[in-house]
This record gives structure tokens, C-alpha cells and sequence, in this order.
């Protein structure tokens, strides 16, 4: 691997680990210590998620226009300062739920420049023929954080309080600017400025005006929704018709994050076996099929079932990730690249309180069971999309000039 992917890679990991812990402990804070309940803590949930939705397309706007680099270095700098302002403020008694909400918003705008900036700079770092393995590696970094970090928010609150989990995130954020320090970005041409919001909508038609970007967006918009819609019922279907306790239930979705490791993890060798169409079609394939063992589990209640389901869940979509990254980044005009990535990010966050909502007005109305058979539905209509799609008759990488509209 590049030492300049390296180091972009370990920056990575360690800032998708501190947003991880960070995610953990403000539930488990809020409750525990300023005696928040459901609702509460839902309301905090939506206020760390909404950057995602406001932020991404300005964020993709200046990481055209300014160093991506400085961008990412103060996405961390930014971060780090907000969960310090949480951990000074719980340690002296003057936090109360919204300062938690608001602080944790403002750290969740760190994280979404960063997300924004670390995929547009990768193709000025290698070249074409390593995007796949560049993406790997921050893919790598993000699946081992979704693994091991809210496990280890959570036991370092059950254990010592909020203020190491804390501690922990700040030290990681700040761990994810040292990679950085020592890497250059080339140069890139000038561009004339023009109104911010011509520039958003180039970006954006770009995106829904291309034969390939136009349903791999589709596809990981509907992905989204059936996802949230799922996730409004697994719990409680965990619970109350698989018979598992709290215990069973943390193994569960652990597998999730285990399906994520071992996706990316064999990504390499399946990029030498296999037609890149074939590698994105996984993605939402794995997925119909894991909806289709989980809604399975209503009439045969095996929690084995479900963690294969959950397994499929995170090994197929990390593939899914890694391959279309790598698509966009390889069609997509340099200059473009940060707006590109904020419109993927708008849209398939913005479809996560949707799929949510549906999920809770299904369950409140139906039970879980209809969560599930919707979210399967779902997976099938991602699925049809993609294969419908000029995707997965993919070799390779096209040229961005034959795949780009003129």
C-alpha cells in the first residue's frame, strides 16, 4: 500500500473509532447521567445525525474550493473540541440534554467533512489502477470501528464513568491529525469561482445525468430506507420472538460488524476473481437475501438465522462501498469530486429518518413483523435497480471520459 494511503488510512480508523465511541457514550450519558428518556434520546439521536443532511453539500462545496487536506485536519480539530466541551462540561455539572445535542452536532459536522474530503482526495494520491485498494483500506478502517467502537463506548462508561469514553474519543481524534501532518496534496488548477449554488447543482446533475451514478444513487437511497425500516423493529423482534437477553442481543449486531470486517477483508481477493459488475451487484444481492433469512425468522424464530441475516448485512454492502467508491471516483472530474460525494451522502442519509419513520409507523400499527416484510420489499427494489442498471455488466473501471455526460 502507498505510504500516502497508509497514513490517510490510520487517520481514518482513528476518527471513524472516536466518532464510534463518542456515538455510545451520548445515549449512555444522557440516560445515565442527566436522566433522559425514549424520547429524549431519540431527539439526541436526530440532532447527531442532521449535519448529515444539513452540512454535506457546502462541506463538498469547499473540499472543490479549498485543500481537502485542511479540511480534514480541521474536521478532527473541530471534533476534538466539541467532545472536550462534553467532558468539561459533565465534569463540572453544567451539562444538560440540549448542550449534549448540540455539542454532539457539532462534532457530527467534523465527521461529515471528513467523510466528504477523504474519498475526493484519494484519486489525487494514487492512481487509477490502486483506487480499489485505497478504498479498501478506509473501508477496512471504518467496518473495525463500527466493530469495536461501541462496544468499547459503552464498556468504558458501564465500567469508569462517561469521562474516559470521552477522553478516548478526544485522544483519538486528535490521533487522526498525526497521519495527516506528514502527507502533501498535489496541486490542483484554479478554477474560476462562480455562485455557490450553480456550483451545487453541477455537482448534483452530474450525479443524476450519469448512466452509472444515476442508479448505483438509487440503489443506495432505497438500501437506506428498507435498512432503517428494518432496524425499527430488530430489537424488539430480537427480544420478544428470538428469546434473546441484552447479552444475545449485543452478539447479534456485533455480527453486523464482524460481516463488515470479513467483507473488506476478502474484498482484494475477490477483485482478482471477479468482474467489477459483479463485485457492486453483491452488495444489494447480499442484502435481499439476508432480509429474506431475517423476515424467514417470523415463522422458523432462529436467532442463528438472524445473525447470518445480520452477517449478510455487512459483508455484502462493504464490498457494494468499496467497488462504486471507486466507480465514482474513477468517472467523476477531479474538480468535482467533493460536491459528487456530498450529493451521495445527502441523499442516502436522507433516506435513514425516512426508513425510520416508516419502520415505527409499521410497527406502532402492525407489530414488527411488517417491518420486516417492508424492509424486504425494500432490499428487492435496491436490488432490481442495480441489476436493471448498466452496472453489473462492468469489467472494469471505465474511462471517465467515455462514462461521463458531456
Amino acid at each position: 500500500m502507498p505510504n500516502p494511503i497508509r497514513r490517510l488510512a490510520l487517520s481514518n480508523l482513528a476518527a471513524q473509532a472516536s466518532e464510534q465511541v463518542a456515538l455510545a457514550a451520548a445515549p449512555l450519558l444522557a440516560v445515565l447521567s442527566l436522566g433522559a428518556d425514549a424520547a429524549a434520546t431519540g431527539w439526541l439521536q436526530a440532532a447527531q445525525t442532521l449535519p448529515f443532511l444539513l452540512l454535506a453539500l457546502p462541506a463538498g462545496l469547499l473540499a472543490d474550493r479549498a485543500s481537502r487536506l485542511r479540511l480534514m485536519i480541521g474536521a478532527e480539530a473541530l471534533r476534538a473540541a466539541a467532545l472536550l466541551a462534553i467532558l468539561v462540561l459533565a465534569g463540572t455539572g453544567h451539562l444538560g440534554l440540549v448542550g449534549l445535542a448540540a455539542l454532539g452536532a457539532l462534532g457530527a459536522a467534523g465527521t461529515v467533512a471528513q467523510g466528504v474530503a477523504a474519498p475526493a482526495i484519494v484519486p489525487a494520491l494514487v492512481p487509477r489502477a490502486g483506487l480499489a485498494a485505497a478504498n479498501r483500506a478506509l473501508e477496512l478502517g471504518r467496518s473495525l470501528a463500527f466493530a469495536a467502537g461501541p462496544a468499547l463506548g459503552g464498556a468504558l462508561i458501564g465500567w469508569l464513568g462517561a469521562g474516559p469514553a470521552y477522553g478516548l474519543a478526544i485522544g483519538l481524534s486528535l490521533l487522526a491529525v498525526a497521519p495527516l501532518a506528514g502527507l502533501r496534496e498535489p496541486p490542483r488548477a484554479v478554477l474560476a469561482r462562480r455562485k455557490p449554488a450553480a456550483e451545487l447543482r453541477e455537482g448534483i446533475g452530474f450525479v443524476l445525468s450519469h448512466p452509472l451514478l444515476r442508479p448505483i444513487l438509487v440503489t443506495a437511497v432505497l438500501f437506506n430506507t428498507a435498512w432503517f425500516v428494518l432496524q425499527a423493529g430488530l430489537v424488539v423482534h430480537a427480544v420478544r420472538n428470538l428469546g434473546l437477553s441484552a447479552t444475545g442481543v449485543g452478539i447479534l449486531l456485533a455480527l453486523f460488524g464482524a460481516g463488515m470486517i470479513a467483507g473488506a477483508l476478502a474484498s482484494s481477493r475477490l477483485a482478482a476473481r471477479a468482474r467489477l459488475g459483479a463485485l457492486i451487484a453483491t452488495g444489494p444481492l447480499a442484502a435481499l437475501l439476508g432480509s429474506g433469512l431475517m423476515l424467514a425468522t417470523t415463522a422458523l424464530p432462529s436467532p442463528a438465522l438472524a445473525g447470518a441475516a445480520l452477517f449478510l448485512f455487512g459483508a455484502g454492502p462493504v464490498l457494494w462501498t468499496i467497488h462504486t467508491t471507486s466507480l465514482r471516483q474513477a468517472v467523476t472530474p477531479g474538480a468535482m469530486l467533493g460536491r459528487v460525494s456530498a450529493t451521495v451522502m445527502t441523499a442516502t442519509y436522507g433516506a435513514r429518518p425516512l426508513g425510520a419513520a416508516i419502520g415505527a409507523m409499521l410497527a406502532a400499527r402492525w407489530g414488527v413483523e411488517a417491518c420486516l416484510l417492508a424492509s424486504t420489499l425494500g432490499f428487492a427494489a435496491q436490488a432490481g435497480v442495480l441489476l436493471s442498471s448498466p452496472a453489473p455488466g462492468l469489467r472494469s473501471l471505465p474511462q471517465a471520459s467515455a462514462a461521463s455526460p458531456a
